[in-house]
This record gives C-alpha cells, structure tokens and sequence, in this order.
C-alpha cells in the first residue's frame, strides 16, 4: 500500500506540529541531504512551456529512494480564482519500485521554499541580521517571513507589492504573530533601504528589475526566489555582476535563474559546498551575497522525506492501493475479472 497525504492531511499535519516547529524540522532535513550531495543521481527539472505558464518534472534519486514533484507556474490564474503553483509528488523505493508516498505539495513546497531559503541565509547573511525587505506579498510570503523568523530571528518585516491587497493579507496573516514588527513600505527603495536582507518572490513571468543596484548596500544579503523560469528574472544584471552568487544546482539555474542573465562562465558557487564547509557564504560584512534559488528537486525529496516520517509517527493519511496487490504477481489480469455473481434464487 501507498501513503496518501491530501491537502486537508498536510493542513492537519501542521496543525498537530505547528508550522514554525515544520519550518526548523524541514530545513534541517534539507541540510542534512544537502551534507550528502554526492548521494544523489541529479538532473535539472523537465520544463514545457506554453505562452501563460510552465508545467514541470522535477525528480532526484538516491541509493533508497526515487522523488518526483509535478509542478506548475501559471501567473494569471489568480485572475480565475486559482493558484499560480500547484503541485504533487511522490517517493517510491528504488529497490522494488513501489510507490511509497503520493502526496500534495502546494502547501509542502510553500514550506520547503522558504526553509530553504532562511536555511541560506543562516550560512550567507550576517550575524545580526534583524530586518528583512519582502517584496511580493502573494501566497509565498507568509512562509519566507515566518521561516526567517523563525531560524534567524528577524523581527522586522517590510513589505512591499504593486497589488496593496495583497500586502494587507499579509500583514492580516502576521498580525498572529507579535513578535514580528510590521512596516509598510510605499516602494521598493523604501522596503530595502537599511535592510539586512532582501527577499523578492514576486510572480510575473517576464524578465523583471524589482531591484536595481542603487539600492543595494553593503552587507545586505539576497533572497532572490521569484526568477525560477527562462525568462524571468527580478534582479537588475549589475546586482548580479556585483554580488557573490550562490546556487542550488548550477546547471538548472543557467537556465531559468538570475544568472541566466550572465556569461556560462560567471562565477557562481553551489549551495552544497557551503553547507559541507568547503567555501564561506561570507568572508566580511561588507559582502553583498546572492542566493539565486529557483528550487531544485533534492529539496522535494527531503520535503517528501519529512512529510512521509511525520505522517507515520503521527498516524496521518491514508493508504491506497496505487499499484494492483496480486496473490499471484504474475497474473496482473486477474484484477481485470469480473466479480463472480451471486446464484439467483430459486423461484418458488
């Protein structure tokens, strides 16, 4: 049988954790698979493009087990009352290939995004860092801020987005949480001025230049999460240029990262060789870091690796029959037959 994790077993899942508990879980589960990056059979995600969006593949594997997520970017659905991204993914046991897990991951990727990214900045902004500029305030938001909060102790949240509902969701979601100090910023160059760290995770599929290099200052660290398709970019080129840039898996993010504004031979670093202690993610506190993320496949596979250890220890979930289970493993097409009918009664 396969674990079955719906939207409603994920919701309940961090009900009965509590998402900041998740977020600290989750990340650390993705450091400990990025500690053994060697492990992992990669490849960049499989993309097809159409004129509104992206449908994508993204699987990894290990000696033990195969992930795969299904994902999408479609910008314009909010305008149909639909998410830009939803997804799905799965774990099968690469010994037998039996399907282990099939689970939702519109909430999980939220989850691991934004894990992710404040598990960088633990490695690449400074010490003291306490403010943070967010710019895009739609559904990914809400998750950067608390992951950030949570794992490096930001208390100041600036929020910045051309649609103003959005930011006051956001800061209608925050407000659960006091110890995070809310500004309301009316530009982008007022929401990063004196930040410690910038985060953009906007949506517009179109090469974009959310930030330009005036803004930036010394020190500042950024989080740079919406430019995750060819195509779409946040980051003026003279940031890019300029920072010390670090990326998931270089080959996936020539493509569809800020560095796919660059030369194939621009420096950049692999976020693994950071977290395994072979470079610093910052040598002084004048270094302005770039971390490039489009999100790579080997942090579904931890996503899917904590979801599935936490749904058994907590008895969440269902189980499926995914794949035919045969007395005979050999005679697939008995599960084809016909159930036998019962005798008609006999009229009197």
């Amino acid at each position: 049988m396969t674990r079955y994790i719906d939207v409603n077993d994920l919701s309940h899942l961090v009900a009965r954790k509590g998402l900041l508990q998740c977020l600290s879980e989750m990340a650390e589960y993705i450091r400990e698979d990025y500690l053994r990056w060697q492990d992992f059979e990669k490849c960049a995600r499989l993309a097809n493009h159409s004129p509104e969006g992206v449908i994508e593949l993204m699987p990894v594997s290990d000696a033990s087990l195969y992930a795969f997520k299904y994902v999408n970017g479609h910008p314009k659905n909010t305008q149909s009352g639909m998410l830009t991204v939803m997804a799905f993914g799965a774990l099968g046991d690469v010994d037998t290939g039996k399907p282990v897990l099939l689970s939702e991951m519109t909430l999980t990727t939220a989850i691991r995004t934004a894990a992710t990214s404040a598990l960088a900045a633990r490695y690449m902004a400074r010490a003291n860092s306490r403010s943070m500029a967010l710019i895009g305030n739609g559904s990914q938001s809400e998750f950067q801020a608390l992951a950030f909060h949570t794992l490096l102790g930001i208390d100041e949240i600036r929020l910045f987005d051309i649609d103003p509902q959005a930011t006051r969701k956001l800061a209608n979601n925050l407000a659960h949480f006091p110890a995070i100090k809310v500004v309301f910023a009316g530009s982008v160059a007022e929401a990063v001025r004196g930040a410690d760290i910038v985060t953009t995770v906007t949506a517009d599929k179109a090469y974009a230049t959310i930030l330009t290099a005036d803004m930036i200052e010394p020190g500042m660290h950024l989080n740079a999460v919406g430019g995750d398709c060819p195509g779409k970019t946040e980051l003026h080129r003279d940031i890019v240029e300029s920072a010390r840039v670090f990326v998931e898996y270089e080959p996936q993010s020539r493509i569809e990262g800020e560095i796919q504004q660059m030369p194939a031979n621009s420096p950049v670093t692999e976020f693994w060789r950071v977290v395994q202690g072979e470079v610093t993610g910052r040598d002084s506190d004048q270094d302005v870091t770039l971390f490039d993320s489009v999100g790579f496949a080997l942090e579904d596979y931890s996503a899917l690796r904590y979801v599935l250890d936490v749904a058994r220890t907590l008895d969440i979930g269902s189980e499926l029959e995914l794949v035919p289970d045969l007395r005979n493993p050999k005679d697939l097409f008995a599960r084809l037959q016909p159930q036998v009918a019962p005798a008609q009664k006999k009229r009197a």
